[in-house]
C-alpha cells in the first residue's frame, strides 16, 4: 500500500519561489511516472508537470514552462517541484501523483496514487 505525502507549500509574494516535495512510502515508486497536479477553488484539476521513472523525460503545462522544474530521487523515493517566478494564478492546492504508465499520467491525467495536497498561495 503506497502513500504520497506533499510538503513545502505556503504563502509567497508574486515573483517568489517555493519548493514542493513529495515523499513516497509503503512501496518503491522508482518504476512509476510521477507528477504534479493543481486545483484552484472553483476550477478543474490541472496537470502541471511529470517526470518519467528514470528521470530522463519531463513535461510541463505551457503556463509553467521555464518557471517550474520537476525532479526525482529514486534512492530517496522523493519527487520535487521547484517553482520560481510565481504568479497569483499559480495559487492552488498542489497534489503529487504516481502512475505506472506515462500516458496514463500525462495524457489521461489519471493515476494509481495521489497525495492529500499542499496549499500554495501567491499574493500580488
Amino acid at each position: 500500500q503506497g502513500q504520497l505525502v506533499e510538503s513545502g507549500g505556503g504563502m509567497v509574494q508574486a515573483g517568489g519561489s517555493l519548493r514542493l516535495s513529495c515523499a513516497a512510502s509503503g512501496r518503491t515508486f522508482s518504476g512509476y511516472a510521477m507528477g504534479w497536479f493543481r486545483q484552484a477553488p472553483g476550477k478543474e484539476r490541472q496537470f502541471v508537470a511529470a517526470i518519467s521513472w528514470s528521470g530522463g523525460s519531463t513535461i510541463y503545462t505551457d503556463s509553467v514552462k521555464g518557471r517550474f522544474t520537476i525532479s526525482r530521487d529514486n534512492a530517496k523515493n522523493t519527487v520535487t517541484l521547484q517553482m520560481n517566478s510565481l504568479k497569483p494564478e499559480d495559487t492552488a492546492v498542489y497534489y503529487c501523483a504516481a502512475a505506472l504508465a506515462w500516458n496514463t499520467l500525462v495524457f489521461r491525467n489519471e493515476y494509481e496514487y495521489r497525495g492529500q495536497g499542499t496549499q500554495v498561495t501567491v499574493s500580488s
